[in-house]
């Protein structure tokens, strides 16, 4: 029988390409784990915290757009989008807080606004604009 220095490399192949698949799906898996476990404390966290309402100032506003592609079982392809609207208000003490908002609410504040923030943890609760003086 002769030697052929390929035989070694399909065996190590064949150990390491389930091996590699393993490592992935599983640091997915970690990954999705620890996405979930996150998100709970932080609902959790959210839920115990006070409702609190300050003084504050609209600083700046942004909108995060994400585009999705899904193709059909016949090769058709659609298209779409979702936008999330984030607010950044400046409350007496200097601390910015940035918040993500409704899209309604996002339309009608305007940098420079003043009034009262409401808020829970990290759960935008609500912005009243204070009255022209």
């Amino acid at each position: 029988m002769t030697y052929n220095p390929f035989d070694g490399m399909f065996q190590l192949f064949s150990f390491l390409f389930p091996l590699a698949f393993f490592l992935l799906f599983g640091a997915i898996l970690v990954a999705f784990i620890g996405s979930m476990v996150k998100g709970a404390r932080q609902y959790k966290a959210n839920n115990a915290a006070p409702v609190l309402t300050v003084e504050a100032q609209v600083v700046t506003k942004r909108a995060d757009v994400s585009h999705h592609h899904h193709t059909n079982r016949n090769g058709f392809t659609h298209h779409t989008s979702s936008t999330d609207y984030f607010v950044t208000f400046q409350v007496a003490s200097g601390d910015r807080l940035e918040f993500e908002v409704p899209a309604g609410e996002y339309g009608m504040l305007v940098e420079g606004d003043a009034g009262q923030l409401t808020f829970q943890g990290t759960r935008y609760q609500g912005f009243e604009r204070r009255g022209a003086s």
